[in-house]
């Protein structure tokens, strides 16, 4: 495995606490639709890449139950840490393995090698800027019949309306930024593409709604969320020179005018696809 690859991949949003704090609320709004959509059997063993603070992969190892394994890798040692603190406060500190490692080179050992039921990735694939390695691991880490799972973002396919003042050169300056470290911020159209390159069959896409309206239960979360994804990634778009710092104050405060207006809306789904290995 090329190790410089994967000193290049970077995730753009930090590891602060407010970033820990958002993709803790982040789970608490997407975890129960993913699960669905991964339609997980008992006793299966399962591998979960970017596993970052472990809420959706103890999901998945209380759904699995007491006979299957889940295997949790994360590449940042502070989402580790804050994992393995989250389990224990849980009391569920022997119900996940998490690994310190990186997707594009996991820290499986020998006899691991095909043995999975299951290898699963949410929002990873975005950064790292080739994503058919990846796919790669996680095919090699997969027993013959078995399913690798992944589900990303498609920028593209966000739609804020009415428009909030200032967020189209936002948004154009946040998806540049990927680019800038050569991601692929579309990556989510490609998931089917991705998954029959890697040589999988019967492969099926889907998606999971990820927006709301003003009214809804989980609005203000679901905007609250968009405005600090894009707070988190501030230094990366304002250092790539993408962005003023005066376009993006505007752009914020055009969000934060945004969520109260009570036609407000957000049309978005996160694209997920599933492939089987063959025999």
């Amino acid at each position: 495995m090329n190790n410089d690859m994967s000193e290049l991949s970077e995730y753009i949003h930090g590891s602060s606490p407010e970033e820990q704090h958002r993709l803790s609320l982040l789970n608490d709004i997407l975890n129960a639709s993913c699960l669905r959509e991964l339609n997980l059997q008992p006793g299966e063993n399962v591998l979960d890449l970017g596993s970052g603070l472990g809420q959706f992969t103890r999901l998945i190892a209380r759904t699995v139950g007491s006979k299957g394994h889940v295997v949790g890798i994360e590449r940042d040692r502070h989402q580790i840490l804050q994992a393995k603190t989250l389990a224990e406060s849980s009391k569920e500190s022997k119900l996940v393995e998490f690994r310190k490692g990186d997707a594009l080179e996991l820290p499986l050992s020998g006899a691991e090698w095909g043995t999975f039921d299951v290898a699963h990735a949410r929002f990873l694939l975005e950064h790292v800027p080739n994503p058919a390695l990846v796919i790669a691991q996680m095919v090699r880490s997969v027993r013959p019949g078995g399913r690798v799972f992944v589900c990303d973002d498609d920028h593209g396919d966000f739609r804020p309306w009415p428009e909030p003042s200032g967020f189209h050169a936002l948004w154009q300056a946040y998806v540049s930024s990927y680019e800038k470290l050569g991601n692929d911020p579309y990556v989510g159209r490609r998931l089917v593409s991705l998954l029959r390159e890697a040589g999988l069959s019967s492969i099926r896409n889907n998606c999971v709604f990820f927006g709301g309206c003003a009214g809804n239960e989980r609005f203000q979360a679901i905007a609250d969320n968009l405005i600090g994804a894009l707070e988190g990634a501030k230094d990366a778009m304002l250092s790539g020179e993408l962005l003023d710092e005066e376009s993006f104050a505007a752009g914020i405060e055009g969000l934060q005018q945004w969520k109260t207006d009570s036609s407000a809306a957000l049309w978005y789904s996160a694209c997920c696809a599933e492939g089987i290995v063959p025999n």
